[in-house]
């Protein structure tokens, strides 16, 4: 299953979680990330976020493109997400213009 959002530059501040409101955020069953893409904003690299399941951090990723994401691009994460718990994508360098757009691939 994928997971996607795209989130306007204005509303990615600093510590929101670019997951939050989403329908995969939770699950009643136990999953798994395999992989995650960010891409967006003004240029490579500008932006930066730490993905997390509950309060352990699982990768800090970088976005590495404008533009949407393909599953080429995307980073390889392989981390375990049990039933009930949350996925968080906290912004940490918010993107200086243009939507940043996140993908989540699950494994159920």
């Amino acid at each position: 299953m994928l997971g996607q959002v795209s989130i306007a530059a204005a509303t990615a501040v600093i510590g929101y979680d670019l997951a939050s409101n989403t329908y995969w955020q939770q699950s009643r069953r136990p999953r798994r990330i395999i992989a995650i893409g960010l891409k967006g904003s003004a240029a490579a690299l500008d932006t930066k976020v730490r993905v997390s399941v509950d309060a352990m951090q699982v990768a800090e990723i970088y976005n590495d493109g404008t533009g949407a994401n393909t599953r080429e691009d995307m980073f390889r994460i392989g981390a375990a997400v049990p039933a009930g718990s949350e996925v968080h994508a906290f912004v940490e360098d918010a993107p200086a213009s243009n939507p940043i757009n996140l993908v989540v691939d699950f494994a159920e």
